[in-house]
């Protein structure tokens, strides 16, 4: 005996499940909108514009201070040969033993094989030292002197010991003051024993110190540049 037929009709194998493609699975799946992408985009643009300007910023930044770093360095080395030459400075009758024109400072020097004349100048912002060949005759020195007072710069044994200097001031510590240096000081009397032939040379007693104050140039827009101030102390001469 078969079954009713309308239990044939209701039964759950006989029923159809809900049609694939359509309703709302279709519309979580259809994916972003072109101005979705557009957006995203930008954004993402954005932050790379962001990400690169930081990191400019900092390259910038650590070769701003390598640069001062390497510019302290090589100050440090030309102070310590200004010095070395300040503390040899030797007192004599036959030129001017220091002396500072506002352009250029020229000393004697005393080295082991003789006596040199030694000049400072600044040129073009370029600090520079010359030094004349070793000289053991009176001649010798004066002409090492009158030399010094004619450099242009391109001379044998110029050297140019640091690049970008805005200017520089130098003071003698006389009478337990600072003083200008292109200012007269205490007078010494000409050393009798020179000779009748040798001109007579009106010079200034040796300061106690040396004071130097250097503007350095600025590196960039906005940097005006430092300012280095150094006192040497200038050794009593011997009798």
């Amino acid at each position: 005996m078969s079954a009713p037929r309308s239990l044939r009709s209701h039964s759950p194998q006989g029923r159809l499940g809900p049609t694939l493609g359509s309703g709302p699975a279709l519309a979580r799946a259809r994916g972003f909108t072109l101005a979705e992408v557009l957006v995203a985009l930008a954004l993402m643009a954005l932050l790379a514009v962001v990400s690169w300007r930081g990191v400019t910023s900092m390259t910038e930044a650590k070769q701003s201070a390598d640069a001062r770093v390497d510019e302290t360095l090589r100050m440090g080395t030309v102070l310590a040969q200004w010095e070395q030459d300040l503390q040899q400075v030797h007192e004599t009758a036959l030129v001017p033993s220091l002396a500072f024109d506002g352009a250029s400072l020229r000393l004697v020097r005393r080295q082991p094989g003789g006596l040199q004349i030694v000049t400072w100048s600044l040129r073009d912002s370029k600090w520079q030292r010359w030094a004349s060949p070793l000289s053991s005759s009176a001649q010798g020195l004066q002409d090492a002197w009158l030399a010094s007072q004619q450099l242009l710069g391109n001379e044998p044994g110029q050297l140019t010991l640091f690049e970008g200097m805005g200017g520089w001031q130098i003071y003698f510590y006389r009478n337990n003051a600072w003083t200008n240096a292109q200012s007269s000081g205490d007078l010494v009397a000409p050393n009798p024993g020179v000779g009748a032939s040798a001109p007579v040379v009106q010079r200034a007693r040796l300061p106690d110190g040396v004071r130097v104050v250097l503007t350095l140039a600025g590196t960039g827009e906005g940097d005006v540049g430092r300012t280095i101030t150094r006192d040497i102390l200038v050794p009593p001469q011997l009798p």
